[in-house]
């Protein structure tokens, strides 16, 4: 069991960590998008195919409003915050659970 306690706790902090670090690749992003960056740009390119992925689909839920604001990226970091809220918290319960 401690085995299992010990992998779900490990998983729990890298997951933790993986998201932490695509919450601030998202907000990079858009900071950047004020900005009207070069689109040949390598970390333009790199910020653009690590987020698209996620943001494309959350473009077509929320369409852009009236001034033309994105909201993707706001709604994705909600996202992450509530995935680190609860799925990293539970697997880190889980984990303690196992060890009792």
């Amino acid at each position: 069991m401690f085995v299992l306690a010990n992998f779900l706790g490990a998983l729990a902090q890298a997951l933790s960590l993986a998201l932490t670090f695509y919450y601030w690749i998202i907000i990079v992003r858009a900071l950047i998008s004020w900005v009207n960056p070069d689109p040949y740009n390598p970390l333009v390119r790199f910020l653009e195919g690590a987020t698209e992925p996620v943001l494309a689909p959350l473009r077509r839920l929320l369409p852009p409003w009236k001034t033309g604001l994105d909201l993707s990226p706001l709604l994705a970091v909600i996202i992450i915050i509530f995935l680190k809220s609860f799925l990293v918290s539970t697997l880190l319960e889980w984990a303690a659970r196992l060890r009792m």
